[in-house]
């Protein structure tokens, strides 16, 4: 038998044998996607690292939309991110130290987590010559090879001892800027056949800073503070997020670090979680392009509208950015990033696209509301700003996710070492039920 056709056949089969009845699930009590049919999580654990909040749950049992508050180590986004504005300073190092510690630091300590950080961002030689010599074009799958690279320079990979955690973790979240940095500078010189430029990390700049340094050499000073607000928006989002629950449950077989870290990049990367951005980015793209009018809601709202009958752009039916499975009112990382791009935009000149893209956000979500007719309030969410935000920062898109990472990098180490340092320690085993019911073997003579 033709192999091509082989392949085609088992392909073929697939469709009838992977095939459920969605009656089933009700039937059985099954919470498909770990939801409830109220929209809410499933609970399957419990953290001190971070908290996601989009409704409240009544006395009755019902949900009550309400305004987005994200909660890192009980303090909200919100308390962290004014002061930082306030005082015209950088924080992302600030939030990594209390995401891993459980406090804020004082001066003193974050000065000298500033500066082990810093210590730790430069590659040695070998990492140096893995990275020039991986082919590819996708940044977040060579960070995930270099991730695993990382276990065999590691002389002590698979001690799981809190003291082991945390050096492991500070190596990763310095580490993760200056791989995705030199993994888009040698793609750039070996796919684009552009100039190869490597540039060691600076001990008196911070995280963001030398990020766009690595990337870029020149920055402005409110490219460096967006960047990072970027990275501290991004850092932590509860437990149950897709890829942040994928580490919780690596974790908990007992498996290495590497390992883990690796495993929740490549959930990052799938466009219904960290891939989401460049979605969106394309998207403002495409309607940048088609819409004439930036300022004409009439054609504005029938463009969408043909874009949610299936009829415009990728005929998915999607406003991308639009909609999130917790935050119904408001999205308060979103809120954040609005408010703070705007100044970028007036520091760019990009004030008329920054405005076309409020419009789209005000005239999409009516446009979904008339539509769907659905009770349920729905917002902009992360991803709507952050593309832009990069674009005018001048990182290119094959960086949006990988930037995503090297942001939850932090957020994934924290909650691996809280679920490593439980005191009942159970592998996460949930259950899956077979409805294919039972057959009868017959031999191969007879098939």
């Amino acid at each position: 038998m033709n192999k091509g056709f082989l392949i085609y056949k088992l392909a073929d089969r697939v469709k009838g044998v992977s095939r459920i009845d969605s009656s089933l699930f009700p039937k059985y009590g099954v919470k498909r996607g770990l939801r409830n049919e109220d929209g809410s999580g499933v609970l399957v654990g419990l953290t001190k690292v971070g908290n996601v909040v989009g409704y409240q749950r009544e006395e009755d049992g019902s949900l009550t939309p309400v305004e987005g508050k994200l909660f890192y180590r009980g303090y909200e986004l919100s308390e962290l991110v004014a002061p930082l504005r306030k005082e015209n300073r950088l924080g992302f190092e600030e939030v990594a130290y209390l995401l891993l510690s459980g406090d804020l630091p004082d001066r003193e300590e974050l000065d000298s987590f500033r500066e082990l950080l810093n210590s730790k961002m430069p590659l040695d030689h070998r990492s140096m010559v893995h990275i020039i010599d991986l082919e590819g074009s996708n940044i977040m799958n060579i960070l995930a090879r270099c991730v695993l690279e990382m276990y065999t320079f590691d002389d002590n990979p698979e001690d799981l001892s809190r003291d082991n955690l945390m050096r492991q973790s500070i190596d990763l979240i310095a580490k993760f800027p200056t791989i995705i940095a030199y993994a888009y500078n040698c793609y750039r010189h070996s796919v684009q056949g552009r100039g190869l430029h490597i540039r060691h990390p600076q001990e008196n700049l911070s995280l963001a800073e030398n990020f766009l340094y690595l990337l870029k050499g020149d920055f402005t000073p409110l490219e460096a503070q967006m960047l990072d607000l970027l990275l501290i928006t991004q850092a932590e989002h509860g437990g149950g997020n897709n890829s942040t629950f994928t580490v919780r449950v690596t974790s908990s077989s007992r498996t290495d670090t590497y390992s883990s870290i690796a495993a929740g990049i490549g959930s990052l990367k799938g466009r219904l979680h960290g891939g989401a951005n460049i979605m969106v980015a394309d998207m403002f793209q495409h309607l940048r392009e088609v819409i004439r009018d930036w300022t004409d809601t009439e054609e504005i709202d029938a463009y969408l509208n043909r874009m949610l009958d299936k009829e415009a752009y990728d005929q998915t039916g999607l406003i991308y950015g639009l909609g999130h499975a917790v935050y119904t009112i408001s999205d308060p990382r979103a809120v954040n990033l609005k408010e703070q791009a705007r100044r970028l935009a007036e520091e760019k000149g990009r004030m008329k696209e920054y405005e076309f893209l409020c419009k789209i956000e005000e005239r999409g979500l009516a446009c979904i509301r008339a539509r769907r007719n659905t009770p349920r309030p729905i917002c902009a969410n992360l991803d709507f700003y952050s593309g832009f935000i990069y674009e005018m920062i001048g990182i290119p898109r094959e960086l949006y996710t990988p930037i995503f990472a090297m942001s939850r990098i932090v957020g994934w180490c924290a909650h691996r070492i809280e679920e490593l340092n439980f005191d009942d320690k159970r592998i996460i085993r949930p259950a899956y039920m077979n409805v294919a019911g039972q057959r009868k073997y017959e031999p191969l003579s007879r098939r």
